[in-house]
């Protein structure tokens, strides 16, 4: 049976609303439509620089044309998101059929941007070249001069300056226009401010300085010209943005392809049994749809008819095909591979399960932690704070009786070097690297408390019936009496059994028709009549047959063996269930029920442990069942006996003795104690409440999820962290030599350029994280095999 996930809870009445937004440059530019955006009434917005996206939480009154003129007020465009749906009476209604179409539309946006950069930085590179060569020369070199020397250079710089550099003049007078400033105003005015003083110096100075070389390293060139510099502006930059594109593209991969999988048709049944192929937007809920080997199943509902292996690999990152037959969910957006479904459509577009987890996924990689808050507010004012710089650093050098070359040199210097780029990156590029990699996995991420919670975790309660177990009752043990065999044994007990629907009497009922053979055939019990809490009687072939605990047949009057007695007590308190079968007066033969462990419940917990996790096995069994399910999974530590209303208190005990606690379960019961946690896993084929209440959802049925989970989120923290340290670290030391008159120009622009790239660069590494790989979770380039 394909164990499938729940559907997420529905969202609220007002969902967030979407809007993709054109035309940011900086984490500036984010922090001003922010607060364009939650001076609206009713109006809770939040903005990435990282997605291009602004999520809205908004009230019934307000409209999207308002929301996306507040955008275009702040000097920028904006669109409702691709796929996002249509607005109604009781707001926005999502139509995650058309989750694929935002896939592609957000790709193709990607890549003209990336193309748009291209054709400009290639100009930049063809010019820079030759201008950055003569500029040199003419500089250290004045023999070297001609006639209209100048002119030349002009030539060479202008396409640079004014066509290659015009998106950053663009957005500056944008910025102007609007009252405000960004990164693009620092680039647009040092490419100006380079430009207007080299033809100064080149046309008006008409001096003929040289320069050694270690002069022109930290003050530029030589005879106060500095076209070179402007070029390498615009070149290093558009560099730099370009591979920006480029990364951003890459990290958000994993999401189209999740967005992708979802069936684009489907084949709808007809009553009358004709076939007809539909758009999947079109289906409706209790449509019946036929699924052939090789084609996606379109939506969430029961298998009606037919068998076939599901690839689900999609959707859960597990290899191996499951077996599904009549009766069993299967999930929209999974593969038939071998044989023909009839599928009962419960769950279609907005309301299908592949909807509500790529609509999770986006709302996470829009989150903020409190860090990235504090990061955006600092580079609100940081653009304003290096404008400034860069004049008192002019007037420093020239009230302190240096050259005006010199002067112009180190306030141009800190100009280009500031810039706020790589603090804004820091957070939400491993955030979205890290969502799309973990839904590849499985592994589902509702927001940045998880990672902030992952990092002190240090105890990990696990719910046993479902989580640890599967939750379902097994026969694990036949012992059949002298002169009676086991089958004979199982087919009398399963014919009693299969009129109850006891998980005791299923499990025992599917054992009987296993050991039947061909067809599964049991015969049928007359007669038959459940004792609650005790067992079942009926007629089968003429024998009265009772199946039951002991005190059910001493009270019918039937023997036992001291033998059979004693090997039910054993079973017992190895806490399995033992079932005793007897007719014509005598007790026959005992067989044992379980609810068999996971095969990866003891892997999974050794993983825990190597992660310096301690385990706790949580259940409302006795404590004879709770210690071998414990034991089976290699877990020390034991509450059991503990009744549903009191787990969320059991893990409140646990947070107040000082421990971080992550909890992992499935069923109803579990939601409040999720709640309670510090960190909520979900496994994915539990309840609506259960998802609805965790951090995370685990979709692969297997636990070794659980510390795959833990080591992505630790490893999501460590790269933000080192993002945020390379940003912050970087400004610090840079700005005060750029001041000092110690930084060419030249080489600012290249190594602001660099920061940029760096930290895009280091969230790409959590891209090759893999599951299930024992290396240390804060070190993500271990992750490789």
């Amino acid at each position: 049976m394909l164990e499938t996930p729940s559907p997420l809870t529905a969202p609220p009445a007002a969902a967030p609303i979407q809007l993709a937004v054109q035309g940011m440059t900086c984490a500036a530019c984010a922090v001003r439509i922010e607060k364009k955006l939650n001076r609206l009434d009713g109006v809770t917005a939040a903005v990435s620089f990282a997605t291009e996206r602004a999520v809205i939480a908004a009230a019934p009154g307000v409209t999207v044309p308002e929301l996306i003129g507040a955008v275009e007020a702040a000097g920028y465009a904006a669109t409702l998101s691709s796929g996002q749906g249509r607005l109604s009476a009781d707001g926005l209604e999502q139509d995650a059929s058309r989750a694929s179409d935002r896939g592609v539309a957000d790709d193709g946006a990607a890549a003209a941007g990336a193309a748009y950069l291209r054709r400009r930085l290639v100009l930049a590179l063809f010019f820079f070249v030759p201008l950055s060569d003569l500029s040199v020369q003419f500089s250290l070199f004045p023999g070297f001069r001609f006639p209209g020397w100048q002119w030349l250079l002009v030539v060479l710089a202008a396409p640079v300056a004014l066509w290659a550099a015009w998106p950053f003049h663009r957005a500056a007078l944008r910025n102007a226009r609007h009252g405000g400033c960004s990164m693009d105003t620092l680039v647009s005015l040092g490419i100006v401010s380079a430009c207007g003083w080299s033809a100064y110096a080149m046309f008006f100075l008409d001096r003929a300085r040289t320069g050694t070389p270690l002069h022109q390293l930290t003050h530029g060139s030589g005879g106060g010209i500095y076209l070179e510099v402007a070029a390498a502006v615009t070149t290093f930059l558009l560099a730099g943005r370009f591979y920006e594109a480029r990364a951003r593209r890459l990290s958000g991969e994993a999401m189209r392809e999740l967005a992708a999988i979802g069936a684009k048709d489907a084949c709808v049944l007809s009553p009358d049994g004709s076939e007809r192929r539909v758009p999947a937007s079109q289906l409706r809920a209790g449509d019946m749809i036929v699924v052939r080997p090789g084609e996606k199943i379109a939506a969430d509902g029961p298998v009606l008819f037919g068998q076939s292996a599901v690839d689900s690999s999609m959707m859960t990152g597990e290899s191996v095909p499951a077996e599904v037959t009549e009766g069993d969910e299967v999930t929209g957006g999974t593969v038939a591979l071998t044989g023909r479904l009839v599928v009962r459509a419960v769950r279609v577009g907005g309301d299908s399960q592949l909807a509500r987890l790529i609509a999770l996924v986006e709302q996470a990689q829009a989150d903020k932690a409190a860090v990235q808050r504090l990061a955006d507010r600092v580079s609100g004012v940081f653009v304003p704070a290096v404008l400034v710089l860069a004049a008192a650093t002019l007037a420093g050098w020239l009230l302190a009786g240096g050259t005006a070359e010199h002067a112009f040199s180190a306030g141009l210097a800190v100009l280009i070097i500031a810039c706020p780029c790589a603090l804004g990156l820091a957070t939400p590029a491993a955030l979205v690297v890290a969502c799309g990699r973990g839904a590849q996995l499985g592994i589902f991420i509702k927001g940045y408390p998880a990672l902030e919670s992952s990092r002190s975790v240090d105890t990990v309660v696990l719910d046993k019936t479902g989580t640890i177990t599967t939750g379902q009752m097994t026969v694990t043990d036949v012992a059949a009496g002298p002169g009676t065999s086991r089958a004979e044994l199982l087919r009398l007990a399963g014919a009693v059994e299969q009129a109850s629907e006891h998980p005791v009497a299923a499990a025992i009922t599917a054992a009987a028709r296993a050991e039947a053979g061909a067809g599964g055939a049991l015969p049928q019990a007359d007669r038959f009549r459940a004792l609650p809490g005790l067992g079942a009687r009926g007629a089968v072939g003429g024998r009265e047959v009772t199946v039951g605990r002991e005190k059910l047949l001493r009270d019918q009057g039937l023997d036992i063996s001291a033998g059979l007695s004693d090997q039910c007590a054993a079973w017992e308190r190895a806490g399995r269930t033992a079932v005793l079968a007897g007719w014509d007066g005598q007790a026959r033969g005992a067989i044992t029920v379980a609810d068999t462990i996971r095969p990866s419940a003891a892997p999974a917990v050794a993983q825990l442990r190597r992660l310096g996790l301690r385990p706790v096995l949580l259940t409302g069994d006795s404590e004879a069942t709770a210690r071998a399910v414990a034991a089976a999974a290699g877990i020390d530590e034991v509450a059991a006996g503990v009744l549903p209303a009191q787990k969320a208190g059991f893990i409140a005990g646990l947070r107040a003795a000082g421990r971080c606690v992550a909890m992992v379960g499935d069923g109803v019961n579990d939601g409040p104690a999720l709640a309670a946690a510090d960190l909520g896993l979900a496994v994915g084929s539990g309840t609506d409440v259960a998802i609805g209440a965790a951090d995370m959802i685990l979709l692969r049925d297997d636990l070794n999820v659980v510390p795959d989970a833990v080591r992505l989120a630790r490893a999501t923290f460590t790269t933000i962290r080192r993002n945020l340290g390379w940003a912050v670290g970087y400004n610090l030391a840079a700005i005060p030599l750029a001041a000092a008159g110690l930084l060419n120009p030249l080489v600012a622009a290249a190594a602001m350029t660099l920061s940029s790239v760096l930290v895009l660069a280091n969230s790409l590494r959590l891209r090759r994280f893999l599951a299930g790989h024992p290396a240390r979770p804060d070190h993500p380039r271990k992750e490789r095999r």
